[in-house]
C-alpha cells in the first residue's frame, strides 16, 4: 500500500524527508513549507530510495521512456533539477546535452535534489513569475516530470517507487489541465488507454504516453 501524507511526516517518511528538507533549505521541517514543496520532498525522497537500490547491471536497462536507459533517465532528472534551481536562483544554466552524473549517479541526484528544493522553498518563490508561469506551476511541472520518470525507473528495474496516490492524482490533474491548452509537442506521446480504476501513478504514466504495463 502506498504511503500517505499527513501529520506523521512528509510522505510517511518523517525521518528521511525531514533530513532531506533540512539539508536543502537550512532549517528543520516544518516551518511554513508550502504543500507543493512537501510533495516535491516526498517524491524526491521516493525516487532517491529507488535509485539507491539500483544494481550495477541495471543502469543500462531500457525504460518505458524509449529514447533513454536507466542512467539516461537519471541524467535527465538531475539536469532538470539543476535547470529549475538555476531558473529560480538566477544562476547559469546547466549543459543541455547531459553528462550530469559523474561517477556517482545517486549522489548527483541527491545533490541536485537538495539544490532544487532549496530554490523552491525560498520565501516568495512560488508566487513569482518565471516566463509566464508562477513558481508554483513550475514546481508542479517539475513534480509531474519526476514522478512520471519515477514510474519509468520502477518499471525498468522492478524496484517499486513508493508514492502516495494523492500526489500522482494531483500531478495527473495538473498535466491534463496543461495539455488541454498547449500541444504535446516532443515531450509527450499520445495518451495510452488504461482502466479508469487503475492506480493514479499508472494513469499518469498512460496519460504521458507510456503503454501500461511496460513490456521490453
Amino acid at each position: 500500500m502506498a504511503p500517505t501524507c499527513g501529520s506523521g511526516g512528509v510522505c510517511g517518511r518523517p525521518a528521511a524527508a525531514k533530513v532531506l528538507l533540512a539539508v536543502a533549505v537550512g532549517w528543520s521541517y516544518p516551518r511554513g513549507v508550502n504543500a507543493f514543496v512537501e510533495d516535491l520532498v516526498c517524491a524526491s525522497e521516493a525516487v532517491g530510495e529507488l535509485l539507491g537500490a539500483v544494481q550495477a547491471e541495471q543502469w543500462d536497462a531500457p525504460t518505458p521512456c524509449s529514447a533513454w536507459n536507466v542512467r539516461e533517465v537519471v541524467d535527465h532528472l538531475v539536469g532538470v533539477n539543476l535547470t529549475f534551481a538555476a531558473l529560480v536562483e538566477g544562476g547559469p544554466m546547466p549543459a543541455r546535452d547531459g553528462g550530469h552524473l559523474g561517477d556517482d549517479p545517486v549522489e548527483a541526484y541527491r545533490t541536485s535534489t537538495a539544490s532544487v528544493l532549496a530554490a523552491f522553498a525560498r520565501p516568495g518563490v512560488l508566487e513569482r513569475d518565471f516566463g509566464g508561469a508562477t513558481g508554483a506551476d513550475r514546481l508542479r511541472l517539475r513534480l509531474a516530470d519526476l514522478i512520471t520518470h519515477g514510474w519509468d525507473l520502477a518499471q525498468a528495474t522492478g524496484i517499486p517507487v513508493e508514492l502516495p496516490d494523492e500526489i500522482a492524482e494531483q500531478s495527473l490533474s495538473f498535466l491534463e489541465q496543461q495539455l488541454a491548452i498547449r500541444p504535446r509537442g516532443g515531450q509527450f506521446a499520445e495518451a495510452q488507454p488504461i482502466d479508469v480504476a487503475a492506480p493514479a501513478l499508472d494513469r499518469l504514466a498512460a496519460f504521458a504516453g507510456r503503454p501500461v504495463p511496460f513490456q521490453t
